[in-house]
């Protein structure tokens, strides 16, 4: 049904106000006579986990596509990574020695913007968490160059709440991980993980599933910290074992820089990877 046609029938914002007016009686009060796309406590109900998976994949999807955006960069890391001049602050050392990766961040997602910026933010449009850490790292670049960025936030008891630097259009909140995982990959033309924890190495192995079961097309994965993911994971261990194949550790490369990522990417888009 096309713009013209769906105006013959009264929309919904209408009715919905309408109904907000009505005279307050027993009956309007009653939970039964709300408008069922009004109605938040039955929206919440167990029945409609589906139309509220559906939701979830749509309103992104509908803003995403409103902005004109057509690919994204994809930014993984850790939310307890410190920025180097609060690294004083970290509960580890490690973390404290990790902190070189926030400035590495900042430093990838403002080539990548000032990248984007020449296809007016259509094109390689900086992708987080949305959260602290590498995440705020990542907007924050992007804000540096002047440009947008997006932030996938999700609903926790802890840690997760919009960075700053967000662009405030393109700030978004999930439910459902599911979900929030699929709009990290839909559009995504680079994979890059810097160091983190559980919900890095989820999304992480999440993203190099997809990719080696053929699940979605091949692109530049980047590990930022060659040191950090060997001390974390034996990859070829996985190989010998025969758990994966031997190719499959061929699907991502480790860098350091943020300017060695970029070339990787560039190197790609010409075709010479």
């Amino acid at each position: 049904m096309n713009e013209e046609r769906a105006r013959r029938f009264r929309d919904a914002h209408s009715d919905r106000n309408t109904a907000e007016q009505v005279p307050d009686t027993a009956q309007t009060r009653a939970p039964a006579y709300r408008l069922a796309f009004a109605d938040t406590e039955f929206l919440c109900r167990e029945e409609l986990r589906p139309v509220r998976l559906q939701l979830e994949l749509l309103k992104p999807e509908m803003i995403l596509n409103e902005r004109g955006i057509e690919s994204t960069v994809v930014m993984f890391g850790g939310a307890r990574i410190p920025e180097p001049s609060k690294k004083a602050e970290a509960r580890t050392e490690t973390l404290a020695d990790l902190s070189k990766y926030y400035d590495e961040a900042r430093k990838f997602a403002q080539i990548v913007t000032e990248r984007s910026m020449k296809s007016y933010g259509k094109e390689y449009v900086v992708v987080t968490g949305g959260g602290p850490g590498v995440m705020e790292a990542g907007n924050r670049g992007a804000k540096d160059a002047g440009g947008s960025s997006i932030g996938l936030n999700i609903v926790l008891p802890f840690e997760q709440a919009p960075n700053e630097y967000v662009t405030p259009g393109l700030c978004f909140n999930f439910h459902y991980f599911a979900i929030r995982k699929m709009h990290f990959l839909m559009r995504a033309r680079a994979i890059c993980c810097f160091p983190g924890g559980f919900g890095t190495l989820d999304e992480m192995f999440e993203a190099l599933t997809l990719i080696q079961t053929e699940r979605m097309d091949k692109v530049p994965f980047l590990l930022f910290g060659e040191s950090f993911w060997r001390s974390i994971i034996n990859w070829e261990t996985l190989a010998d074992a025969g758990t994966i194949s031997a190719e499959d550790l061929d699907l991502f490369q480790f860098v350091e820089t943020a300017q060695e990522a970029l070339d990787i990417i560039e190197a790609w888009d010409n075709g010479e990877e």
